[in-house]
């Protein structure tokens, strides 16, 4: 998953949007996806958990 978050960044860098923001306002941009990508990968395993105990 953070595989596929870094590879859109880069890819978003030269040829899309962010490509026009400043590099730290990205690098914001890009952590907070990678911040809300974990928190909801924690929180479908969690659940997955408590279904199957």
């Amino acid at each position: 998953m953070l595989f596929l978050v870094a590879a859109l960044l880069l890819l978003g860098t030269f040829i899309g949007t962010p490509a026009f923001l400043p590099l730290p306002a990205t690098a914001v941009a890009a952590t907070a996806v990678a911040l809300w990508l974990l928190v909801f990968a924690a929180r479908e395993r969690r659940t997955r958990t408590r279904r199957t105990s």
